[in-house]
């Protein structure tokens, strides 16, 4: 991520670059940022265009205007609890060019029955849905510093549990939910997709290349029956340190996973 002149310390908001330059984020400068986290999640969704993708929980928009700029005629909604980001997920939308193929909507993403159909967000009508679900235990998590970065981090397995029960309601059969998660608890991430997806796919994310995995990055699809598959690890950065050939691809290239 780079950070250039836009940024206005009197609003305490950032505009930065993710992609090599090709999505422009504006952010908070405290509290929780876009990271690594949001282009790999982007990466990894196996979208067409013309696909309808709902990003829960989707922050300032990183994920989903990062998979916007890999696919083309893409019709995003976002789905934010707090308004601040929502507004700047707004901005953002404009400022990269998807204002007219993207909506913000101000709501918990756990919201279910009538609160969510007022939002728009009907049973059965999104092809792709795309979340960074907060996944640290509050019991065992130190809070981050702020109310809102607090927010973005702290979740359980119930959380969890949450976004995915959102998630299949709103997808057709097929459609397929994409989420990058903390990698110590592949148990807990099976545990909330079954009965809810199959044709689970598990791709680790290593820092280095004898390091364990810190990220799992997980695709299922609805009303799949088929197994669960471990794919090919990423590996972020060699041995000194330098990024991998793979890991700037993905990260500054714009490719898929």
């Amino acid at each position: 991520m780079q950070m250039n002149a836009l940024s206005d310390p009197l609003l305490d908001i950032t505009a930065d670059t993710v992609l090599g330059g090709r999505v422009q984020i504006h952010q908070p400068r405290t509290g929780h940022r876009a990271g690594h986290d949001a282009v790999l999640l982007a990466a990894a969704v196996p979208a067409v265009p013309g696909d309808r993708i709902l990003d829960l929980g989707a922050g300032v928009g990183t994920a989903a205007f990062c998979l916007a700029a890999r696919v083309p005629q893409c019709f995003l909604t976002l789905v934010e609890i707090d308004p601040e980001l929502a507004a700047l997920a707004e901005r953002n939308a404009s400022a990269n060019g998807f204002g007219n193929r993207s909506r913000v909507v101000v709501m918990d993403a756990l919201a279910r029955g009538t609160s969510r159909d007022k939002a728009g967000l009907l049973v059965g009508q999104i092809d792709r849905v795309i979340t960074n679900p907060p996944f640290h235990d509050a019991p065992r998590h130190r809070a981050s510093p702020g109310a809102r970065r607090s927010l973005a981090h702290t979740g359980g397995d119930e959380v969890l549990a949450g976004f995915l029960r959102t998630a299949v309601a709103v997808l057709r059969p097929g459609g397929t939910v994409t989420l990058i998660h903390r990698a110590d608890r592949p148990e807990a991430l099976l545990a909330a997709m079954k009965g809810r997806f199959g044709g689970v796919t598990l791709r680790p994310v290593h820092p280095k290349p004898d390091a364990p995995a810190i990220r799992l990055i997980v695709t299922g699809t609805k009303g799949s029956r088929a197994p669960v598959s471990i794919l090919p690890g990423l590996v972020l950065q060699d041995g000194y340190g330098t990024p991998t050939v793979e890991a700037e691809a993905v990260l500054r290239g714009g490719r898929a996973l």
